[in-house]
């Protein structure tokens, strides 16, 4: 029998890859570029960031820190109608290397952050160290002349903002002394518990590199080293920062604050410390700490330290008077004739 014949079916047809068109070739090179660069910039950024924190160094003899150009002294000289004298002492503690004190009344929520920026600025121009010192703590100062704050919600918010600051500038060595008074007050107040928290997040909220913190040190003429070292220790934060800063805003003497800093040192497992030397030149105050005649200005910045001792700075700005107490206005306030004696002879 005769086979049938077969189908024919239409031609088969070979299948070859479409090539993709010039625009989508060059849209997928700038793609691939894209995610080729950020790479680069991500690794980069890690890179840097890794040599910061490498390379960053504490505060030690020769450290300098800006004369800010915001400080109550340069305010003053706009704003304050002085005798020839006392301009004459306000624009050399203008000119003095100086911390600046951050507080919510003079750089609130909102504010601080662009305050912070602008010193560290300062600090990068100028090759130097910024200093400053946090000072909003809720029932600061409890309730005596430096009394104020923020609330307990505000708090978190304004040293958050501090912080996120202070981490703009790696490459900028930053001196945060962190609420003077705190901790020696803090029995006084009868709210350790309270502080310990406070205290605790704005360390973690301020830390960064390049960030040297130190938490309230008191000073020699206060309490015992024993009884600080207690203080301190309770508030469960000495083995995240570099230190304690002693003789914040006082007028102890810079060998008897050495002698005091070793021994807290030495009960606290080796810890570090600055010290104030803003107003200890004559160091004749004793225990009175409000405006006390007869005192002069310290040692510059820079000038000493040791193994415990990292250096000595000028933390409170000479010429801010500690209150209404022996003449002065109330605490903070540029003081002409405060600052005409603490300078007469020196400048």
């Amino acid at each position: 029998m005769p086979r049938p014949a077969a189908t024919v079916g239409p031609p088969r047809r070979r299948w070859t890859p479409r090539r993709p068109s010039t625009r989508a070739i060059i849209i997928l090179a700038v793609i691939a570029a894209i995610v080729v660069i950020a790479l680069i910039a991500t690794l980069g950024i890690v890179i840097t960031q890794g040599v910061f924190r490498m390379t960053a160094q504490p505060p030690a003899v020769g450290t300098v820190v800006i004369a800010p150009e915001q400080s109550k002294a340069v305010q003053a000289l706009d704003h304050i109608d002085m005798d020839a004298d006392a301009t004459a002492a306000t624009q050399y503690l203008g000119a003095q290397p100086t911390a600046y004190w951050l507080t919510p009344e003079q750089d609130p929520i909102g504010a601080v952050g662009g305050t912070v920026v602008s010193l560290v600025s300062q600090a990068r121009d100028q090759r130097k160290s910024a200093a400053m010192v946090v000072y909003g703590l809720p029932d600061r100062d409890c309730g005596n002349h430096s009394a104020g704050g923020l609330s307990s919600e505000d708090y978190p918010t304004w040293v958050a903002e501090i912080g996120a600051a202070l981490r703009t500038a790696p490459d900028v060595q930053k001196i945060v002394v962190l609420e003077p008074d705190s901790i020696a007050l803090a029995s006084e107040c009868g709210d350790i518990s309270a502080r310990t928290g406070y205290l605790s997040a704005a360390v973690d909220a301020l830390s960064g590199t390049g960030t040297w913190i130190y938490i309230d040190g008191g000073h020699s003429s206060w309490h015992s080293p024993d009884d600080m070292a207690s203080l301190i220790r309770q508030m469960g934060i000495i083995d995240r920062v570099r230190g304690v800063a002693t003789n914040v805003s006082n007028y102890q003497s810079t060998y008897d604050e050495f002698a005091y800093a070793h021994a807290l040192s030495d009960r606290l497992g080796g810890t570090h410390a600055i010290i104030d030397t803003s107003r200890n030149g004559v160091a004749s105050a004793g225990s009175t700490w409000c405006n006390p005649p007869g005192q002069r200005v310290g040692d510059a910045g820079g000038t000493f330290g040791d193994d415990v001792v990292d250096t000595n700075i000028w933390i409170k700005p000479p010429g801010e008077s500690d209150g209404t107490c022996n003449g002065g206005p109330p605490a903070g306030h540029w003081w002409p004739a405060g600052a005409e004696e603490l300078t007469r002879g020196v400048r």
